[in-house]
């Protein structure tokens, strides 16, 4: 019976505000992302928030602590721009939303050049914070 009333609560828990973290870079640096999320229901929208741009979440779905977006950004690989998309799969957990990060495909935005399919072991697992 306690298992099922903390499984309504957590549900009927609105997760709409700023999220923040620090993801761990390559070269041992931390770089500080922000989400301000936007909950409608089971639909989550909003954006994501780097050093240098900002980008909206898509295909947002929230199931019970489970929740699950795409955002498409702009990185820069040497002089190339790439479109990278990237999906979101997360849970929530002890006010806390614990998400990994995967590098789905990237497409070079100049030139509308062919898509690549990144590596499988292109996945990264972060903590989000509720800011406000």
């Amino acid at each position: 019976m306690i298992g099922w009333l903390a499984a309504a609560l957590l549900s009927a828990t609105d997760l709409s505000g700023i999220w923040t973290a620090q993801i761990a870079l390559r070269n041992g640096m931390t770089q500080e992302v922000a989400f301000q999320l936007v909950q409608t229901g089971s639909k989550l929208g909003g954006k994501l928030y780097g050093d240098f741009q900002s980008a909206p979440i898509r295909d947002g779905v929230i199931s019970g602590n489970l929740l699950t977006f795409v955002v498409v950004a702009s990185e820069q690989s040497g002089n190339q721009i790439n479109e990278t998309r990237l999906r979101f799969t997360g849970t929530v957990k002890d006010g806390e939303i614990e998400l990994t990060r995967e590098r789905e495909s990237s497409t070079n935005a100049g030139n509308g050049g062919g898509t690549q399919t990144l590596r499988p072991s292109a996945r990264q697992t972060f903590r989000l914070k509720r800011l406000m």
